[in-house]
């Protein structure tokens, strides 16, 4: 098969050592140098989701590097989604709708199956970008998968591209993370490994040095560059982010109940740009203290995580808090009187909820999936500075709730499905907390994350582009090396 498109692809030695920031960063990088780029995963399991332009569900990583590209999210850059809705199995989405609930062992039978609806999205990529960045997904040294592998050496081999391996210092055996892998890779698959990266470095260089010529010898590959450790306000989507256990220091004191099966955890990072606000991750009770507002975010399993916070004393303890309680998709789910799933989209039956809405959901086969954008009406309580705000997000759910209006509130309680819900409105959320208070902060305009974020795609570009060898990537890109 040939391709128009120069692939180069990211894999890494395991989870979490920054494969997804690195595409990002080669996505800016590519199109600042006025190449036409687009990221590609041909799997991705994440609670993390994005709705395209056209209502379709893809994985955050790849709408937030298709932002990083300046180009528009498709459902052909990452035509299988995976969601776990528990330990043992997956929602299976395809091509951006739902396929239906597969155990992991049914989906591993079938997953090669999904090959030709792999190779129709990346073709139709190839027909329109000049560079397509690939994502692969954990390591592609895992012996027992490699087999039936779609998304590492696999998806290498059906795309014909080079591999970056990427390994993270920060944790700890580097070198035995990118030596292992490289050996335990089949010929044809380690010929495919043209450089290694070393990502999330912190210290000094010079006593780092003689290591990376060791590390070349022994693994016969060339060291691109050494990635220092930063933080980049850029969405996220790996249940590893250290920012569900990261410190923050603020006067405003904002708890997110951290569910066992939470979504779309950034809907929160609006509010990592106010020196006002610290957002905290809560499990249990005792940690819930006595915040300024608490937040039940998003969740892909929301009676399940419903009747975890019934079970851990959670529910009885924000009931009883006397701060502003905000629920988000499945969050403002729980805050409803009643959960009804007569389809069995999660667990057929009727459900008590927390009772702090005038609400009633039921559960839908079909999935809303929309962007949405607009104004708020009239907000009652502590937040009505949020009346006129300007918002802009996306809806993705299976419920239908039966209040109208973008945002349901009652008695300083309120729900709402609109993800990015706070993107445009942190800094009068924090004000509006501030005066409740009692404190009277010198606040900026309203933060757009937009703006934040494309920023940050530069900085993000900027650190990577210095600490790689670029002539390096461009020869492999071009099939030189």
């Amino acid at each position: 098969m040939i391709f128009v498109a120069k692939p180069i692809m990211i894999q890494g030695t395991m989870s979490n050592v920054g494969k997804s920031l690195i595409t990002a960063a080669l996505c800016r990088i590519f199109r600042q140098d006025g190449l036409k780029t687009a990221p590609f995963k041909s799997q991705n399991m994440a609670l993390n989701s994005h709705v395209t332009p056209d209502g379709l569900e893809i994985g955050t990583a790849q709408a937030m590097q298709a932002a990083a590209a300046l180009t528009e999210p498709s459902v052909f850059m990452n035509p299988i989604l995976l969601k776990p809705t528990d330990n043992k199995g997956s929602e299976v989405i395809v091509n951006g709708e739902v396929r239906g609930y597969m155990r992991a062992a049914e989906y591993f039978k079938y997953k090669k199956q999904l090959i030709p609806d792999i190779m129709n999205a990346y073709k139709k990529l190839d027909a329109e970008y000049d560079v397509i960045v690939i994502e692969g997904a954990g390591s592609p040294a895992e012996i027992n998968l490699k087999k039936d592998d779609i998304v590492n050496m696999g998806m290498a081999k059906m795309a014909d591209a080079p591999v970056l391996l990427v390994g993270d210092i920060d944790r700890g055996g580097v070198f035995a993370q990118l030596y292992g892998t490289v050996m335990l890779l089949d010929d044809d698959e380690r010929r495919r490994v043209k450089a290694t990266i070393i990502n999330k470095f912190r210290g000094d260089m010079g006593l780092l040095h003689p290591a990376l010529s060791m590390i070349e010898e022994l693994t016969n590959v060339k060291v691109a560059g050494v990635v220092p450790y930063e933080r980049f306000n850029i969405e996220d989507e790996d249940s590893l982010s250290d920012r569900l256990t990261r410190k923050a220091a603020g006067v405003i004191d904002i708890a997110v109940i951290r569910f066992p099966r939470i979504s779309n955890f950034t809907d929160f990072d609006a509010f990592s740009c106010s020196k006002y606000a610290r957002v905290r991750f809560v499990e249990r009770a005792d940690e819930l203290l006595s915040p300024d507002m608490i937040v039940l975010p998003g969740s892909k399993s929301t009676v399940s995580d419903l009747m975890w916070m019934r079970e851990n004393g959670l529910e009885d303890a924000v009931k009883k808090s006397a701060c502003p309680i905000f629920g988000i998709c499945g969050g403002y789910q729980m805050l409803g009187e009643k959960i009804i799933d007569e389809c069995g989209a999660e667990r057929r039956g009727e459900y008590r909820g927390m009772g702090l809405l005038p609400v009633v959901t039921r559960f839908r086969t079909e999935k809303t999936r929309v962007l949405v954008k607009g104004t708020l009406g009239e907000i009652e309580g502590a937040l009505k500075g949020l009346s006129g705000a300007e918002f802009e997000g996306y809806e993705i759910h299976m419920g239908e709730s039966s209040r109208e209006g973008k945002i349901v509130s009652k008695n300083d309680v309120y729900g709402t499905y609109i993800h990015g819900i706070f993107d445009k409105c942190a800094a009068r959320v924090v004000e509006c907390l501030c005066e409740k208070k009692g404190i009277s902060p010198s606040l900026s305009a309203d933060i757009d994350m937009s703006e934040v974020r494309e920023r940050e795609y530069d900085r993000l570009a900027d650190v990577v582009r210095k600490s790689l060898d670029m002539e390096l990537i461009y020869k492999i890109l071009n099939g030189e090396v």
